[in-house]
């Protein structure tokens, strides 16, 4: 009954917006996502919330694999809300959110107090490496509706890294305030794992066991070591352009096959954003996170500087 409402609200909407105009339509779009991520929302286990091209799909694939071996489901799926959940019940409902259209949906844009409650686990990313990823999001695999429905700048425009990451809609400002609500936020939420992305490169088994036993549904050590093998940079590219998982739509399918930036699992390198830009550039942007991003993240030079002399 759900998936039949949920196809005749998007068509309603979209043919409503036919009639109206852009930024009306826009509104009413955003209005239909945010309705259906609150249907998710208010009947899920968990929540795993982060800013887009944070590490999501990467940490998706190897909890689906966790599942897929501690639960006998089936391979060739990736966990969708409850699509698991509905072959084994001893899997949990997992919301995955960016948390944009829900917020806007819940009236509450200054505050996470809907999520209070909730068994959060809040994936965080290097906000100069999330910005430079953002990029090659938007001008390689975002379809341009998407990038007008969430102001990106204008499909086809000749949009420089540099000036994409410091822009105040798509860039690192944008990136920098989603991380410092949730930073004000964070000693409310009840139960709240961060799970930093840089952690997963380094020791992605460890992390991936606090993500399981955080959630409820600790397992063995073989089978943690084995959804890592699976989610490995090289078997994900593999995955993504034999289309391995077609059935999940275009999360994990390669826009040109051709060209290594249209992938969805692209370079997976931490500090890869100074490869895009000279010396002058790299200090404005790290001075921006420097100045603005709250400490608790540990990715401001100071601590990352600690953390490089053995001292986190």
């Amino acid at each position: 009954m759900h998936i039949v409402a949920k196809r005749l609200t998007k068509w309603m909407v979209r043919s409503v917006s036919l009639f109206l105009p852009e930024a009306r339509a826009h509104d009413l779009e955003r209005w239909r996502r945010g309705r259906e991520d609150y249907w998710k929302f208010r009947r899920c286990d968990a929540v795993f919330a982060s800013y887009g091209k944070s590490g999501r799909t990467w940490v998706r694939v190897m909890i689906s694999r966790y599942y897929q071996l501690a639960h006998d489901v089936p391979d060739g799926i990736i966990l969708g809300f409850d699509n698991f959940h509905k072959i084994d019940r001893d899997v949990p409902k997992i919301f995955f959110t960016h948390d944009n259209y829900l917020r806007q949906h819940l009236g509450h844009p200054d505050t996470k107090q809907d999520f209070y409650p909730l068994k959060t686990v809040l994936l965080v990313r290097k906000p100069q490496d999330v910005a430079v990823s953002q990029f090659f999001q938007w001008k390689y695999r975002m379809r341009p509706g998407k990038k007008a429905l969430n102001q990106y700048p204008q499909h086809g425009s000749d949009t420089a890294v540099f000036d994409f990451v410091m822009d105040a809609e798509a860039g690192l400002p944008k990136i920098i305030a989603y991380l410092n609500l949730w930073a004000s936020e964070s000693s409310n939420i009840k139960d709240l794992l961060i799970v930093r992305y840089e952690d997963l490169r380094a020791d992605t088994a460890q992390a991936l066991e606090r993500i399981v036993n955080f959630i409820g549904t600790p397992g063995s050590e073989a089978e943690i070591r084995a959804a890592v093998e699976f989610a490995s940079v090289e078997n994900m590219r593999a995955m993504e352009e034999k289309k391995t998982f077609w059935l999940s739509g275009s999360r994990m399918v390669a826009k040109d096959r051709k060209n290594p930036n249209s992938y969805k699992v692209r370079k997976a390198k931490v500090g890869g954003y100074r490869d895009y830009f000279d010396d002058e550039q790299v200090r404005q942007i790290d001075a921006i996170v420097d100045e603005t991003l709250a400490p608790v993240f540990g990715y401001g030079s100071a601590a990352e500087s600690t953390e490089a002399a053995g001292g986190r």
